[in-house]
């Protein structure tokens, strides 16, 4: 009796999982329209399509490092017709960087799958004396405090980037924080700068004009985009590990049947060819996992970045 009683109750919620979804899927994008976020998105959202059945919108709720968009899936109806691609700020950094955040990471949330990784490059300007991240290393060290580094802005992947190769190396180096990407890069190639740690697919460009120096991609294996590049990992460095990277979340109440068939959704887009063809026009590589695999994945990438806030005073 106490069985049947048990399987009776569970006819609902079985019912909805199999019968979602039935309208339109929302997936939120914490980033303006145009950048690598939303492109990374918009590819997944296609590919979920075709195996949900229903057109998956794509939503812009950019601001505050892709805190309001997280803070909008996590509030959001748990019916799995809602859910966010994240970065890194929003779940890991921010947690530590920020005063006070809306949501609580490890409560709050459904955590899907790693969506996709996006291998960084160190590069430095063609008047800095240094051919490979040893001699960039041996050149500061005797150098102290004269080489700047610029970033996309504190706090950013791009900033403790450069402070975990700082810490890693024994090394001082000095912070010079843009608003963006698109000025620091222009400082760089400028010389105002000396180095920087970006997006591959930022830098590529300018790379392969030798406009910039590549000495090293900060990732355990070598960028496709880069393949004549050593990983830091190679150079005896492998803490020094600063991907981009973009995930899949929901809300926490979110029923297991739905995020199970989420997931089955979105691992089969990422292993999809169209999938993986807009993800390399932008550098991105596709990287899906396991629900455990992703939460362990933030909890490792929490402890990494933490000690970094932590260790400059990095607090806003």
């Amino acid at each position: 009796m106490r069985k049947a009683l048990l399987l009776l109750a569970l006819v609902p919620l079985l019912a909805w999982g199999q019968g979602y979804p039935n309208k339109p899927v929302k997936l939120i994008v914490g980033f303006p329209a145009g950048g690598p976020a939303d492109i990374f998105g918009r590819a997944l959202a296609q590919g979920m399509a075709a195996e949900l059945g229903q057109p998956v919108i794509v939503e812009n709720i950019a601001g505050v490092g892709g805190v309001l968009g997280v803070e909008r899936a996590a509030k959001a109806a748990p019916d799995g017709y809602t859910m966010c691609i994240n970065s890194a700020s929003p779940l890991v950094i921010a947690p530590y960087s920020l005063s006070k955040i809306p949501y609580d990471v490890k409560k709050d949330f459904a955590f899907i799958t790693l969506v996709v990784r996006v291998p960084e490059v160190l590069a430095v300007h063609p008047s800095l004396p240094a051919n490979s991240l040893s001699e960039l290393i041996s050149y500061a060290k005797a150098n102290p405090g004269k080489v700047n580094f610029g970033s996309a802005g504190s706090g950013s992947i791009t900033h403790l980037a450069g402070e975990l190769l700082k810490a890693e190396a024994k090394i001082d180096i000095v912070h010079v924080p843009y608003k963006g990407a698109a000025p620091a890069v222009n400082d760089l190639l400028g010389g105002q700068v000396q180095m920087g740690i970006f997006d591959v697919p930022v830098l590529l460009g300018h790379i392969r004009a030798g406009k910039l120096r590549a000495l090293t991609i900060t990732s355990a294996t070598r960028a496709p985009a880069l393949p004549e590049v050593a990983t830091t990992t190679e150079l005896s460095y492998p803490n020094v590990n600063s991907d981009n990277w973009y995930g899949l979340v929901m809300a926490a109440a979110t029923p297991p049947e739905i995020q199970r068939r989420v997931h089955g959704a979105a691992t089969a887009a990422l292993k999809s060819k169209a999938v993986d063809e807009q993800f390399a026009k932008v550098g991105g590589i596709a990287a899906p996992t396991t629900s455990q695999e992703y939460q362990s994945f933030i909890a490792a990438e929490q402890a990494k970045w933490s000690k970094i806030v932590t260790a400059i005073g990095f607090k806003e």
